[in-house]
């Protein structure tokens, strides 16, 4: 008389491997079983990030078009950009000073004002080769051209929030994120009128999607009560520039920051009630481990 089947392995039994008792294939039948349901407000908050960067871009387009059309003076831009760059640095050490110690914080302020250097330099004198950079290509090429790279940028931008104290690690779709938005404020800055215009608009830039991204995922670990008033100041101001330059494109930007920070969400919990993952006994066993 054989001895009674068990699902185990580890034991030799009169049966084969494959051998299912009668009716009990699918007893061990689940459904959804690793499946964490949403919830609204916090998708909300995650939907920050993304937020924030299209604000970003949206900005950065109308800075160019307003230094295009002559509305804004390139010496205001340079000191809009280096009062940015002490004030997210200012906001940086703030919240560096829970992580790291005071010689890595050290370490980190000397090579900040080197790179700062360095990149203030190096803007300075490519401005005048990247004026003349697309003198050859129609204004219709660089329209569609920049549009693409944006695109690009946002969609394989890094949108996780960074631990405090934790190391930055780059993943190469961040990567090819940031050079699509270089590559896109370079091709812009070409159409305009002086080296001056061209090395603002650049240094802006490197301040938009190099080094915002950086502080933007450091801000995504603090309270969501600061997520929140950030995303708004930010949308505000995005809203305000593009304002001044079109009101219809204004209407389609507010419409899509909405969309993406309250309507997706809200698309994104409605639809869980489809979901239906079924798991068998002919997924690969999970292994118990006391």
């Amino acid at each position: 008389m054989s001895k009674e089947w068990e699902k185990v392995l580890w034991k030799r039994q009169d049966h084969p491997d494959n051998y299912i008792a009668p009716g009990s294939f699918l007893s061990s039948l689940r459904r959804n079983a690793n499946f964490r349901p949403y919830t609204y407000w916090p998708l909300v908050c995650l939907s920050c990030a993304i937020t924030q960067h299209l604000a970003t871009i949206f900005i950065f387009v109308s800075v160019f078009v307003q230094l295009k059309e002559d509305y804004l003076d390139p010496h205001i831009l340079v000191w809009i950009s280096v009062g940015c760059f002490l004030t997210g640095y200012l906001c940086w050490e703030l919240l560096d000073r829970t992580g790291a110690g005071h010689e890595h914080r050290h370490a980190n302020r000397v090579k900040a004002v080197k790179s700062s250097i360095l990149i203030f330099l190096a803007l300075m004198s490519l401005s005048p080769v990247l004026r003349t950079l697309t003198a050859a290509t129609s204004s219709d090429s660089i329209w569609a051209l920049s549009a693409t790279l944006f695109g690009v940028n946002a969609l394989l931008a890094d949108y996780s929030a960074m631990s405090f104290g934790g190391q930055v690690n780059e993943r190469l779709t961040s990567v090819l994120s940031l050079n699509a938005a270089i590559s896109a404020s370079v091709v812009l800055a070409s159409r305009l009128a002086n080296d001056l215009a061209v090395f603002a608009l650049i240094l802006f830039s490197v301040q938009a999607f190099a080094l915002f991204p950086r502080l933007r995922r450091r801000l995504g670990s603090c309270p969501s009560a600061i997520q929140l008033t950030f995303t708004v100041f930010l949308s505000g101001v995005s809203v305000m520039v593009t304002m001044s330059l079109s009101r219809a494109v204004t209407w389609i930007y507010t419409a899509v920051q909405l969309g993406v920070t309250f309507l997706a969400p809200a698309v994104l919990v409605w639809a869980q009630k489809f979901k239906n993952e079924i798991r068998g006994p002919w997924d690969v066993a999970v292994p118990k481990v006391n």
